[in-house]
């Protein structure tokens, strides 16, 4: 009688000795799509970036109204399209942010995309890419009241925005978004970030004038430490060498120093 020897089974890997395949990281551009999506799919923030199109246009019409002919110029509008960007934008910069505390969306946002730093990166692109769009739209709007308006008054079409002062005004306008943006990252909370940006814009500016005004020292170095009083210069036509060094030490200052500390603190602080 023969005696069969049976060879043992191959034992299988428990769960946990077997190797699990690694998800690849959500792409920048689908973070950014969803981030474009959040600007728009909320009544506040729908009516929001509708205002800078309804803002324009009712600028245009108060310049075709109330305007001298004489003043009816492409500079003229542009100036009464770009006050309202100037409000506006930085508030849609600022409810990108808080957003994600005020509406308690943070938890479930970072858990998706346990990497907040690029949450923040894709935030910031969208936040840019809509204050260009919309300050372009802006300067169509009043490029076609420009044409109506003299059309109507029978005055020659005067086009006396140069492309060099358009890019001057579009980066002055980032510039004041980017303020907004650093400003959300800093503080987190909606009402906060807007009343700082409300003092830094307007309060700020009226306390620095009066002490450059009275003080000769302070006249001398503001410059070099007002960053509303650098991008106040875009304004005003193009910039030389010195321009261009005042605007990146002061922008250095009061924009990439507080961005980096607001986005190293949201980086290690807890989101509940």
């Amino acid at each position: 009688m023969t005696t069969m020897t049976l060879a043992p089974a191959p034992e299988r890997p428990s769960d946990s000795t077997r190797p699990r395949p690694v998800p690849s990281p959500i792409p920048l551009r689908r973070i950014m799509s969803v981030e474009l999506r959040k600007s728009f799919d909320t009544r506040s923030g729908f009516w929001l970036l509708a205002s800078i199109g309804i803002a324009a246009l009712v600028a245009t019409g108060a310049v075709l109204l109330f305007a001298p002919s004489d003043e009816l110029t492409y500079d003229t509008f542009a100036a009464a399209v770009g006050f309202p960007m100037v409000v506006i934008l930085p508030m849609v910069a600022i409810l990108s942010v808080t957003g994600e505390w005020s509406q308690r969306s943070g938890l479930t946002t970072f858990t998706l995309v346990p990497h907040r730093s690029r949450v923040i990166l894709a935030k910031a692109i969208v936040a840019v890419g809509i204050g260009v769009v919309s300050i372009l739209m802006a300067f169509a709007i009043g490029a076609l009241g420009n044409l109506v308006g003299t059309a109507i008054s029978g005055t020659e079409t005067v086009w006396d925005v140069g492309w060099i002062e358009v890019g001057n005004i579009v980066l002055a306008n980032v510039l004041g978004l980017l303020v907004g943006f650093m400003l959300g990252v800093l503080i987190r909370n909606s009402a906060g970030a807007i009343v700082a940006y409300f003092v830094y814009s307007f309060v700020l500016p009226t306390l620095t004038m009066l002490l450059a005004n009275g003080q000769q020292w302070f006249h001398d170095l503001q410059p070099w430490v007002d960053f509303n009083f650098t991008q106040g210069a875009l304004f005003n036509g193009t910039l030389n060498g010195e321009e261009w060094a005042q605007l990146g030490v002061t922008g250095a200052i009061w924009l990439v120093v507080p961005l980096a500390v607001g986005v190293w603190s949201v980086l290690r602080s807890e989101v509940k």
